[in-house]
C-alpha cells in the first residue's frame, strides 16, 4: 500500500537526482518507523476497545481470546509496513526477486507453525499458533529485504528533515492509497465483524480460509502489480505515447495474473477440501471442519480473478499519480462488502434451508461480488483515460479449459488415494492438477505455459 504512493515519486527522483532520491527514501523510512512504533503500542494497549468495535458479537472466553490474538497481530502488522517500504525501494531499482518471494515467507511461516505445533491442538490455541506464525513471517518478510535496501541506499542514517518535502507528498498520497490498496484487508475485517454474529466457529473458519485465499492475491496480484508500478511510473512521452505504453504493460500484466489465478480459483472450488485438509485436518480440526472451511474458500473463489486484476488496474492509476479514483471505487467495494455480506450471511442460509453457520460462505461470496463490481469500475474509468484494455476472451477460455481439465484429472487421482492421510491425498491430487494444467495449457498454445515448460526442460537437461 505504501509502495503505491512511494514508488511514483521515488522513480521520478531517481531519473533526476539519485542523492535526493536516497534522502527521500530514508526520510520516509524514518517517519514510518516512528509512526509504526506508536501505532503498535496503542494497538496492544487498546486491544480490548478495538475488539469491542470490530467484533461486537463476542463475549466471554471468545472475546478474551480475540484480545490476545489482536495483541499478537499488531507487531506483525508494524513489521509489514516497514516491509512495504523495503519493497518500494527494491522495486524502484528493478530488484524484484525479493519482492516476489518475501510475501511467500509470511504464508509459509503460518503454515509451518501450524504443521509444527498444531498437531492435536484446536480452538483458540490453534488460532494463537497461526497468529504467532504470522508475526514470525512478518519479521522474515522484512528482514530478508533489509540488507539489500541498505546496500542500494548506501547505508541508512535515519532523518526526519532531509528530503522532507518529497516525503510529505508520498505520505499525503499514502492516505487514499492506504484505503484503495488496503481494500482486501478492510474487506477481511468486515468479514470478521459479520462472522462474529454467526454461531461459534465462523470467525475461526473465516480466518483459516483467509490464509489460503490471500495467497494467490499476494503471489500473483500483488507481485505483478508491484513489478509493473515502477515500470509504468517511469514511462515518458506525450499523452498518446504514454497511453499506448501503459495499455501494453497493463494487458501483459493481466495475462500473467490470469494464467496463475484462474487455476487457483478452480482449485478452491473443486479441490478446496484437499488443500484445507492437508494444512489443517489434525487433532480437533475434523473432516467436518474441513468441509466447512472449503465452503468458505469456494465462496472466495468467485471474486478471486477480479480482485487480483483490480490491483493491477489500481497500480496503473497510481503510476499516473491518480490516487483518488481508485479510492472512490474501493469505498464502493467496502460498502457493498458490508451490505451484501450481512444479507448473504444472515438471510441467505435461511432462504436455502441451511443452518445459520453456512452464512460464513455467504460472506466470502459477497466479498467476491463486491470485488467484481470494483474491478468493473476501475476498468471502465481507465478505458476512458487510456482506451480499451483487457484480456481476449479466447485466451481466457483456454485457461479455464486447462484448469477444468486439470481438476478432472486431479479428481481421478484423488479417488484412487481416497482414505489416505490428507497430506498424501494432497501430494498426489494437487501434483496431478499442476502437471495437467501446464500440459493442457501448453497444448492449447498458451505461451506462458510453453515458456515455463521450456525452462523446466532446459533445467532437467543440464
Amino acid at each position: 500500500m505504501l509502495s503505491a504512493s512511494f514508488i511514483p515519486v521515488y522513480v521520478r527522483l531517481l531519473q533526476k537526482d539519485r542523492d535526493e532520491a536516497r534522502r527521500v527514501a530514508v526520510a520516509v523510512g524514518a517517519i514510518l518507523a516512528l509512526a509504526v512504533s506508536v501505532v503498535v503500542l496503542l494497538g496492544v494497549l487498546l486491544a480490548p476497545v478495538l475488539v469491542s468495535i470490530f467484533t461486537p458479537g463476542f463475549s466471554g472466553e471468545k472475546r478474551d481470546a480475540t484480545i490476545r490474538l489482536a495483541r499478537i497481530f499488531f507487531p506483525g502488522a508494524g513489521l509489514l509496513v516497514l516491509s512495504a517500504w523495503c519493497l518500494g525501494v527494491l522495486n524502484s531499482h528493478g530488484r524484484f526477486f525479493l519482492s516476489y518471494s518475501a510475501p511467500v515467507l509470511w504464508n509459509l511461516a503460518i503454515i509451518g507453525a501450524l504443521l509444527a505445533f498444531g498437531d492435536n491442538v484446536g480452538g483458540y490455541r490453534l488460532a494463537q499458533i497461526a497468529a504467532l506464525g504470522s508475526v514470525a513471517g512478518s519479521a522474515l518478510q522484512f528482514g530478508v529485504q533489509l540488507p539489500a535496501v541498505i546496500t542500494l541506499l548506501g547505508g541508512i542514517m535515519p532523518s526526519l528533515r532531509r528530503g522532507a518535502e518529497a516525503a510529505g507528498t508520498v505520505l499525503r498520497n499514502a492516505v487514499p492509497v492506504f484505503i484503495g490498496r488496503g481494500v482486501v484487508q478492510i474487506s477481511s475485517y468486515i468479514d470478521t465483524v459479520i462472522a462474529s454474529l454467526l454461531p461459534t466457529g465462523a470467525v475461526a473458519a473465516i480466518s483459516y480460509a483467509q490464509v489460503l485465499y490471500t495467497l494467490p492475491v499476494s503471489l500473483f496480484g500483488m507481485s505483478v502489480s508491484a513489478a509493473e508500478l515502477p515500470a509504468m511510473s517511469a514511462i515518458s512521452g506525450d499523452d498518446s505515447e504514454r497511453a499506448a505504453k501503459l495499455r501494453t504493460r497493463l494487458d501483459i500484466g493481466l495475462r500473467q495474473i490470469a494464467f496463475f489465478v484462474i487455476p487457483s480459483a478452480v482449485v478452491f472450488l473443486a479441490l478446496g477440501d484437499v488443500v484445507v485438509g492437508a494444512l489443517y485436518q489434525t487433532g480437533a480440526f475434523t473432516r467436518e471442519m474441513t468441509i466447512y472451511v472449503w465452503a468458505i474458500l469456494a465462496g472466495s473463489a468467485v471474486g478471486l480473478l477480479a480482485s487480483t486484476w483490480g490491483r493491477l488496474y489500481a497500480s496503473t492509476y497510481y503510476a499516473v499519480q491518480d490516487t483518488r479514483t481508485p479510492l472512490r471505487f474501493a469505498l464502493v467495494r467496502v460498502v457493498l462488502t458490508l451490505l451484501l455480506g450481512y444479507v448473504f450471511a444472515m438471510y441467505l442460509p435461511g432462504e436455502l434451508g441451511l443452518s445459520q453457520r453456512w452464512g460464513a460462505a455467504g460472506i466470502t461470496l459477497a466479498s467476491g461480488v463486491a470485488a467484481g463490481i470494483e474491478f468493473f469500475l476501475l476498468r471502465r474509468g481507465l478505458t476512458r483515460l487510456l482506451g480499451g484494455t483487457g484480456v481476449p476472451g479466447r485466451f481466457l477460455a483456454k485457461l479455464w479449459i486447462s484448469a477444468l481439465a486439470a481438476a478432472a484429472a486431479a479428481w481421478v487421482v484423488r479417488l484412487a488415494v481416497e482414505g489416505q492421510h490428507p497430506l498424501v491425498v494432497a501430494l498426489f491430487s494437487l501434483g496431478m492438477y499442476a502437471v495437467a494444467y501446464f500440459a493442457v495449457a501448453a497444448a492449447l498454445g498458451v505461451p506462458h505455459a510453453g515458456r515455463l515448460l521450456g525452462r523446466l526442460s532446459g533445467i532437467l537437461r543440464r
